[in-house]
């Protein structure tokens, strides 16, 4: 089987210009607050750098601007939960694998956490089982991980139990986190709302949705859909009603919108990745927002 790490790099790479492969690791660093830091070297300015790590009298001997680079002291574990569910095993909303979404997601910000010096560890599940993998800290780690993860998919013949996935996290790991929670657009419960109040007090969590394939699309299809839990096929003769089409997005539309109001109002940063070629960029965004968010935070202090 090809290394699932070098396929996520090829698309993380491939995907991103030297600038905003940067500002990506800017942006993951945005994560990091509180962390103690030691000062190391100083290079040069580049896109994506926070203006607050430019050393002003470096630059003004040097004439041009250089950042200081610091030496984290304390690691930071970031913990991937991941649903493995069955309904993971449909199309994205890009028409490819949501498998393979959900892996390239994982590798993409695990990437970057090796590059920081963390740790990571997944917790993954469906209906039937809910698991975790001990702390890793090294790309065969993550590498195993991801063939965790694209296994588990594949395999499973269990419902989703995203609550059970959460729940998990919030009965056994008390060390803080960053939670990254990966799943499906499945409407959230009231259960979800009350477990996420709790991890949020627990951890810094971050939501990320995988968006679903449309069941019904505006024009005929000759390929046959169904739905991967109840194995029901959508009649041909619904491809192109634009009357079910509307309905279907309404609907879709005021899941995503209570989804949201909850997780804003939990102060959980949170995004919806629509596929493999624009996967990076929404990360990108997502992380950018937080560093935002926590510039703001710290001027009000």
């Amino acid at each position: 089987m090809p290394s699932l790490i070098t396929q996520v790099k090829s698309k993380l790479f491939i995907h991103s210009s030297r600038k905003s492969m940067h500002a990506l690791d800017g942006a993951y660093a945005s994560l990091l607050h509180g962390r103690s830091l030691d000062f190391e070297d100083l290079r040069k300015y580049e896109y994506g750098d926070q203006v607050r790590d430019i050393d002003w009298r470096a630059t003004a001997k040097q004439g041009t601007p250089l950042v200081k680079r610091h030496r984290a002291m304390r690691m930071h574990t970031v913990m991937f939960v991941v649903d493995t569910g069955r309904s993971m095993q449909a199309l994205a909303y890009d028409e490819k694998s949501m498998k393979d979404l959900a892996v390239l997601a994982t590798g993409a910000l695990g990437v970057l956490a090796l590059r920081h010096g963390d740790d990571f560890t997944v917790v993954y599940g469906d209906a039937d089982r809910v698991r975790r993998r001990a702390p890793g800290r090294s790309e065969g780690a993550l590498e195993h991980a991801l063939r965790t993860i694209d296994t588990a998919i594949r395999d499973s013949a269990a419902p989703s139990a995203r609550d059970a996935l959460l729940s998990f996290v919030t009965r056994t790991i008390s060390r803080r986190m960053i939670v990254v929670v990966i799943t499906d657009e499945a409407p959230i419960t009231e259960q979800t709302e009350r477990t996420l109040r709790r991890l949020r007090v627990q951890h810094d969590v971050l939501w990320l949705t995988l968006r679903d394939a449309d069941p019904v699309l505006d024009h005929a299809t000759g390929r046959i859909r169904s739905d991967v839990d109840s194995r029901w096929e959508v009649p041909d003769f619904v491809q192109g009603d634009l009357d079910i089409v509307g309905e279907l997005t309404a609907q879709s539309q005021a899941d995503a919108v209570r989804l949201a109001d909850v997780l804003t109002r939990l102060e959980i940063s949170h995004a919806r990745l629509d596929g493999q070629d624009t996967a990076v960029a929404q990360l990108l965004k997502l992380l950018a927002s937080r560093s935002a968010s926590g510039r703001r935070s710290h001027a009000r202090l």
